[in-house]
């Protein structure tokens, strides 16, 4: 019996080393792309943009989510501040998913463990999600649910300065103009390239310190259930194509499971692909991998933080509507991928947990980016130390 339990254990940390050697070199490729992007776009530039929905502020929010923190604890935080800088709700609300969705590491990822096909449903789902998001929100969502939420907005502004739930408030750390000022000042007296290095670094550490327990957690979580789960486990949850369903129905209920997987199995939105992965590998539909992915906003603990920040109503219409808009991306991209042909098993799979090890690409990279990432959270977390921002 010990045995058979050393033996699972030894499995379960073998599938977990290889699973971070697999992403480690695309993660801090993409967060280290992410916070260059960041710093040389700030967001008070464009949060003047946002006051009223359009396909031009749609654009402007989506390009904002895109280049911000893929935590989406950080996206519920800056969507907040949005909102408080009299952002429409329609605009906050395409922000928070294009920040969890459409972000430079998650796509790295998302091709490195599943393929291109997936990076292209990720895509083309992301934005027909914004588009339903700013129409939805625009359209549906009641003026004195939305008068209430601005109150409770309002009402909590003195108390913003606490620190988030993912570590620090990031309308703290990006929108208080005295910080701004604060960290303003070394550019003029010297705009070296090293001095924009620094001052990047300085995003990575942060976003390392809100994000990397969760992206430790949804790897442990991930590796824990494809190791021990086996195929039929996840095709348990998902309807059987051989019911007979007709398609439309079939792909309808494996969206709206993919979703309330992603509800319950709380992890961050990179941690999420590495069990997307796993429930492709488990036969759930095309549109059902793309609808848990994009879920990552309705998860339990997210919901617990919009209810602290905008109060229980205006929670339950958002929620409401995420799920709706969500739900029709799914079915959206599952129509537009198999009526094309698009989704061939074989081309998108690749093997779950795969070897990594040899000299191989994914060897090369992570011998650059193991001592080069190491290198800039140093960088990083001396400048923020030297500024009074040591997290």
């Amino acid at each position: 019996m010990e045995s058979g339990n050393s033996n699972i254990i030894i499995h379960v940390i073998s599938v977990l080393f290889n699973m971070s050697w697999q992403i480690f070199w695309p993660l801090a490729f993409g967060l280290i792309l992410s916070s260059f992007i960041r710093h040389l776009l700030p967001v008070d530039t464009v949060v003047k943009h946002l006051g009223k929905t359009d396909a031009k502020s749609l654009t402007f929010t989506t390009i904002l989510g895109m280049v911000s923190s893929s935590c989406s604890y950080a996206a519920a935080s800056l969507s907040h501040t949005l909102l408080a800088k009299k952002a429409t709700l329609a605009n906050a609300m395409a922000f928070l998913v294009s920040s969890t969705n459409l972000i430079v590491e998650m796509f790295i990822v998302l091709v490195a463990l599943m393929g291109w096909t997936f990076l292209w449903g990720e895509v083309i789902g992301g934005l027909i999600l914004i588009a339903t998001v700013g129409f939805l929100f625009s359209r549906f969502y009641p003026k004195e649910v939305e008068q209430e939420l601005r109150q409770h907005i309002e009402s909590a502004e003195p108390a913003k300065h606490a620190h988030s739930d993912c570590g620090m408030d990031m309308s703290n750390m990006k929108h208080d103009h005295s910080m701004h000022h604060h960290m303003d000042m070394p550019a003029q007296e010297e705009t070296g390239l090293m001095s924009k290095i620094t001052k990047s670094a300085g995003f990575f550490q942060m976003d390392l310190a809100m994000i990397g327990k969760e992206i430790l957690i949804g790897v442990v979580v991930s590796s824990i259930l494809i190791a021990l789960v086996p195929q039929e486990g996840w095709k348990a949850l998902f309807i059987s194509n051989d019911v007979g369903l007709p398609t439309w129905l079939h792909s309808l209920l494996d969206v709206i499971i993919g979703i309330f997987v992603a509800m319950i199995a709380y992890v961050c939105s990179v941690g999420n692909l590495i069990l997307a992965a796993a429930l492709w590998h488990g036969g759930i539909s095309f549109g059902g991998v793309i609808g848990f992915i994009l879920a990552d906003v309705l998860t339990i603990p997210m919901m617990g933080v919009y209810k602290k920040y905008y109060g229980k109503r205006p929670t339950k219409w958002m929620v409401g509507l995420l799920f709706l808009s969500i739900l029709f991306t799914g079915l959206c991209v599952d129509a537009i991928f198999n009526g094309f042909g698009w989704v061939s098993t074989n081309q998108t799979v690749r093997t779950l947990n795969q070897s990594g090890f040899g000299m191989n690409m994914t060897t090369v990279m992570n011998l650059i980016f193991i001592p080069l990432s190491i290198w800039y959270y140093r960088l990083g977390k001396k400048a923020n130390a030297g500024m009074g921002m040591s997290m």
